[in-house]
């Protein structure tokens, strides 16, 4: 009976919303992307210090995410028929080790390696965090996913400073200092795994009496064609946001006739935006409904997007900030749809969702670089301009209640 009550006490009812617990795994999230950041921001040191050619960070940068990108799906996919609260510290030992390598990795092997060992330990913090606010959520979840998710975008939109205040100064061994940061979320994870212990252990003691076997692996007709245009509106996202965050800069120094540092100012603008956006998607998810956020957050965009081309210098900082905003308002609340769609395969729409976002990203950034130097800069800009036009199909999606529904 002490046992019992030791889970009730650390596993509070679905209904209640841990905020400790979604605040923690924020952090770990900012933390566990911004030592995946270290590493874009490291190519100008590695290309001075060990002459890396341009193919060479292209293929640091494609281990990166196709590793941390195309693992997510299998990670979740596995933790979801075998929850394992203790990969998240272990994920998070991986990277430790990982840009510990990167500090001291004399060539270019070794930093692949390095490399490597990040992306893995991003590929199984990414599912098995976002499966922790899940459960942390209670019945806020789209705020819960929009706390964690927030916390990735944070780190992510630290490249800039990390290379300015950190690798510029000390070089390579700079990444070092990312020890600490590592460190500190491997110590945060073994508590959060004690408290995704205890509340796994809750679940299934309560899940006896409801079963829950019959949602596991039947995906209805209705549920695989939502899928499909998930999948689809991802791709819309993904390819505008990476042209966005890897090719304007090049526009606006073209167009406006910028310097290098000038022009950074707008992709700044654009991820912290982002951030702001993903944070206050999930709770308008929560009030106004998952389905018509993802729809309004590509729709709303567009006039913002496609207008963004022709501004001016002045003008474009401010749509680039609503495009940030707008578009990323919906990154978390897809995440939850997802997982409302497929119930009992929380890890792997997670996965499916984040990774392939990412994974969608760099292949993006790889097709967008084609197409620019097929055609031009300002061709492409204004094409993708219209990418979030395509958020119309979210109508095709099915409606929260009816999710619902499904549910039953």
């Amino acid at each position: 009976m002490q046992s019992a009550a030791a889970v009730n006490k650390h596993a509070p009812k679905p209904s209640t919303t841990v905020y400790n617990i979604l605040f923690i795994i924020g952090l770990c999230h900012l933390l566990n992307d911004a030592i995946q950041s270290v590493i874009p921001a490291m190519f100008p040191v590695l290309e001075k210090s060990m002459g890396l050619t341009f193919t060479q960070l292209g293929l640091i940068a494609f281990t990166l995410n196709m590793v941390s990108s195309v693992l997510q799906p299998v990670v979740g996919w596995y933790t979801d028929k075998k929850p394992m609260p203790y990969a998240l510290p272990a994920g998070l030992t991986c990277s430790l080790l990982g840009i510990l390598g990167l500090a001291f990795a004399p060539s270019f092997p070794l930093i692949l390696l390095s490399v490597f060992f990040i992306g893995l330990g991003s590929a199984v913090f990414h599912p098995e965090g976002s499966r922790v606010a899940y459960l942390a959520a209670g019945e806020r979840r789209g705020l819960a996913q929009s706390i964690y998710q927030v916390g990735g975008n944070t780190g992510s939109s630290a490249a800039p400073l990390i290379t300015a205040l950190i690798l510029v100064p000390l070089g390579q061994f700079g990444a070092i200092w990312f020890t600490i940061a590592a460190a500190l979320a491997v110590l945060f994870l073994l508590y959060i795994a004690r408290w995704y212990s205890a509340k796994l252990a809750f679940i299934r003691k309560t899940d006896k009496k409801k079963g829950m076997a019959k949602n596991n692996g039947r995906l209805s007709k209705g549920v695989l064609s939502a899928l499909a245009v998930i999948v689809f509106l991802v791709f819309a996202r993904s390819w505008y946001g990476s042209a966005l965050s890897n090719f304007y800069t090049f526009y606006a120094i073209e167009k406006y006739h910028l310097s290098i540092a000038e022009s950074q100012v707008y992709i700044f603008v654009f991820l912290v935006m982002g951030a702001l956006g993903t944070f206050a998607g999930g709770p308008l998810a929560d009030r106004f409904g998952k389905r018509n956020i993802i729809l309004c957050s590509l729709i709303a965009s567009a006039p913002f997007a496609l207008l963004l081309p022709f501004a001016g210098p002045k003008t474009a900082y401010v749509l680039i900030a609503l495009v940030g905003f707008i578009l990323s308002s919906s990154f978390s609340v897809t995440v939850v749809y997802a997982q409302e769609l497929v119930p009992g395969k929380i890890g792997t729409m997670s996965g499916l969702t984040v990774g392939l976002a990412f994974g969608m990203g760099a292949i993006g950034s790889v097709a967008l670089g084609s197409l620019i130097d097929a055609f031009s800069l300002a061709a492409v800009m204004t094409g993708t301009a219209a990418l979030p036009l395509l958020g119309i199909l979210a109508f095709l999606l099915p409606k929260d209640q009816t999710l619902l529904d499904w549910q039953q």
